[in-house]
């Protein structure tokens, strides 16, 4: 009897290190979560066959919102997007079979890299069909993990960007932003999404708030860069309004 709870005493340590090992991994940004640990670029298909090998034997028996955090950096080695779906869909399925209270939150948190993958490939369609399905979902819990927050605002920003609504790009950003640290983005993340909040501000219609961006810290870091650079193209605008000399 002793040795049965000593070895269920040392399972459960086991388990709690591993957890805390991944949660450490893969603690939240949608830019920076993978670039971080140089996962992208020094791994390979090592998260692959990390996965496929070793965690997809006891995913579920861990934090399911942790799990999914993992399952999305994996999916991100993948060249081909459509594998990347299919292996997504897959954690999905898992995730549904534990049955678990709050599964719809990493749920949630897996099909959003699945739309931005969607995006990618430039199914805006089927990517739009997710995030109506996902702020429905969200909308429907209560006590959300802001990393789920974090992702579904990205999603959405992006989404408009590439349909060109500045209006809905500046909102969702914002929103993006009001659940993600600063300091977890990537610097050149960080700097290219100052100067597109920063012209969205300008184009959108309807963008009344634009000194909450002036106060945000990604765009304080920037601000003399985006103003030389802003600058110079309504310089350049104003030139090519000129009339030109007989």
């Amino acid at each position: 009897m002793r040795r049965r709870r000593r070895r269920q005493r040392v399972e459960e340590m086991k388990w709690r290190q591993l957890e805390g090992l991944l949660g450490g991994l893969v603690q939240f940004s949608p830019a920076a979560s993978s670039a971080r640990f140089g996962l992208q670029k020094k791994a390979g298909d090592a998260l692959i066959q990390l996965y496929t090998h070793f965690i997809s034997d006891f995913e579920v028996k861990i934090n399911l919102l942790k799990s999914s955090h993992f399952a999305v950096v994996v999916s991100r080695q993948y060249s081909d997007k459509d594998a990347g779906i299919s292996y997504l869909e897959g954690v999905i399925s898992k995730l549904r079979d534990t049955k678990e209270s709050r599964v719809e939150e990493p749920i949630l948190y897996v099909k959003m890299q699945i739309a931005s993958f969607l995006l990618e490939q430039g199914n805006q369609k089927e990517c739009k069909k997710l995030v109506d399905k996902g702020k429905t979902t969200l909308d429907s819990m209560g006590d959300v993990d802001p990393s789920v927050h974090s992702t579904y605002y990205s999603l959405c920003s992006q989404y408009h960007k590439v349909c060109q609504d500045n209006s809905e790009f500046y909102k969702n950003a914002l929103l993006y932003l009001a659940y993600t640290t600063v300091e977890s983005l990537l610097e050149p993340f960080r700097q290219n999404l100052a100067f597109d909040l920063s012209l969205a501000a300008l184009l959108g219609d309807n963008i009344y708030n634009i000194g909450e961006l002036l106060a945000h810290p990604i765009v304080c870091s920037y601000i003399l860069i985006i103003y030389m650079y802003l600058s110079s193209l309504l310089s350049g605008y104003a030139l090519l309004l000129t009339p030109s000399m007989p």
